[in-house]
């Protein structure tokens, strides 16, 4: 297959993260040859209600970071972090009309990929897993009833440094999955990028019998749609394998 076949999405990633890049990597092998992924980084080191952690998430950096992106031939950019799912949707809404103005290119983030995602599959409720503190998974279960969906549950593990939550054991994640669940949602929802439930999704998903939506695993979807590529994706759960936008 040409080059010119070959359909590249552009990510924009916070620095202290590992856990994303290898897991799109390994979600996207079964389009090798159809798609690839590339990755640029903004300083990015804690997660907090402070002056400080707002800081890391300005227009200036992350529009800078994309047009980075854009000097290579993309079809399309996303920003994977999900600050938007405490500061607000209006912010990443701004964001990524600036990347298209400025790039030509299509453009989304973690956080607008999560409504695209419940939208498409009717969901209503959702229970939350979240690795931050008290102060920021409030937020996102305001933020999230404000754009209309029930919370059921918010199980979260009071961490706000990010290598930390890349350091998460499976169980840990396990326990707040499990803890997530109990108000039975429609799904839960992981909103982290750096918190790798993507490789329990199928395990989880079977014990518990609700569909998982990881925010990895949600924004290497968003990237695919917007660059025209169906998700079809099968090994990773219920919402990539599934041929729907």
């Amino acid at each position: 297959m040409s080059n010119s076949h070959i359909v590249r999405i552009g990510h924009i990633t916070p620095s202290s993260n590992i856990m994303l890049e290898p897991l799109t990597y390994q979600m996207n092998e079964s389009l090798t040859g159809r798609v690839t992924h590339h990755f640029t980084r903004i300083p990015v080191f804690h997660i907090a209600l402070s002056e400080s952690t707002e800081a890391q998430f300005r227009m200036e950096p992350l529009l800078a970071a994309a047009q980075f992106l854009a000097d290579a031939p993309l079809d399309a950019i996303v920003w994977n972090g999900t600050s938007a799912s405490w500061r607000g949707i209006e912010f990443d809404q701004t964001l990524i009309a600036a990347i298209t103005q400025e790039t030509g290119l299509p453009a989304s983030t973690s956080t607008i990929a999560f409504y695209n995602a419940f939208r498409d599959f009717g969901i209503t409720s959702v229970g939350l897993a979240l690795p931050y503190n008290t102060d920021i998974s409030s937020q996102i279960v305001a933020e999230y009833s404000r754009q209309g969906f029930h919370i059921t549950g918010n199980a979260s593990l009071e961490l706000s440094v990010n290598r930390e939550i890349g350091a998460l054991e499976p169980d840990a994640i396990r326990n707040i999955l499990r803890l997530a669940a109990i108000g039975s949602p429609d799904c839960i929802a992981v909103v982290c990028t750096n918190l790798n439930a993507t490789e329990l999704i199928v395990e989880m998903e079977e014990e518990l019998g609700i569909m998982i939506i990881d925010s990895i695993a949600v924004t290497f979807r968003e990237g695919l749609r917007i660059a025209g590529v169906e998700p079809n994706v099968p090994g990773w759960g219920r919402m990539l394998a599934a041929r729907r936008f």
